[in-house]
């Protein structure tokens, strides 16, 4: 009879991705189980993570240099490529909850071109370089091991775009950072007491349209351009955890 209800217990265990913990179906059975024994989720982590980006850009043409407003529709570009980098954070665990802190930087080239809608002769190129984001988050526990997520807060988008004459040769170009915000939700499996591995999708946005000023090739004239970008990204890597306590007690 013992032997058949630990039996149950380690096969419970393993069902719920405990691993590590099907030890406890060991122990005597007038002692209780600790569930999440040897799974702490508080403390500080650094990580590596590669992915997919997606980047939406609308923009127009609001001034032209030495001669004033101007306005001319350049349209909308979608570009898609791949982003990789890395994230460090804080956690603190409270029974199955989790909250914590944690900045992301990501590298990469989603990038691509259009011709103008007003001026089809000419085109853009769109190239989203980087990703940053400062964001708080909040989880819960299904098992000691795995946590579900949700997260919000700020993002700053890092773009290059250049304006080009029909033929190819460069009119304009600019280099600038739209700050914004991003919301995401993933899922985190510590599969060992100090690793975890991650998938989590994000968006993110600006609230307004930002006037930037593309200075122009030599001989050539300037403008200044609103954009206006959205970008999606769908991010999976692996955490290493530095633990400030021991094993947190929490009942799934």
């Amino acid at each position: 009879m013992v032997r058949n209800v630990k039996l149950a217990l380690t096969g419970l265990l393993m069902v719920l991705g405990a691993t590590g913990v099907a030890q406890a179906a060991d122990m005597p059975l007038k002692a209780k189980p600790l569930a999440g024994a040897g799974y702490n989720w508080t403390g500080c982590y650094i990580g590596g993570d590669v992915g997919g980006a997606w980047s939406r850009m609308d923009t127009s043409r609001f001034a032209q240099d030495g001669i004033g407003p101007s306005f001319a529709d350049y349209g909308r570009e979608d570009d898609k490529g791949f982003m990789g980098g890395g994230q460090a954070g804080c956690d603190f665990q409270t029974t199955n909850l989790v909250f914590g802190i944690q900045g992301t930087f990501d590298f990469g080239g989603v990038k691509g071109s259009h011709a103008l809608t007003d001026i089809p002769t000419f085109s853009e190129t769109n190239n989203l370089q980087a990703v940053y984001t400062a964001t708080g988050r909040m989880g819960y526990l299904y098992t000691p091991s795995f946590l579900g997520y949700v997260k919000v807060g700020m993002a700053w988008m890092q773009d290059k775009n250049q304006v080009l004459q029909p033929g190819g040769a460069l009119l304009e170009s600019a280099k600038f950072t739209l700050p914004g915000m991003t919301a995401g939700l993933g899922f985190e499996w510590m599969f060992l007491p100090n690793w975890s591995a991650f998938a989590e999708y994000n968006y993110m946005w600006i609230e307004d349209t930002s006037g930037q000023h593309f200075t122009p090739a030599p001989g050539l004239i300037g403008e200044t351009l609103n954009v206006k970008q959205t970008v999606q990204m769908v991010r999976v890597g692996v955490n290493y955890k530095f633990h400030w306590d021991g094993p947190v007690v929490a009942k799934y």
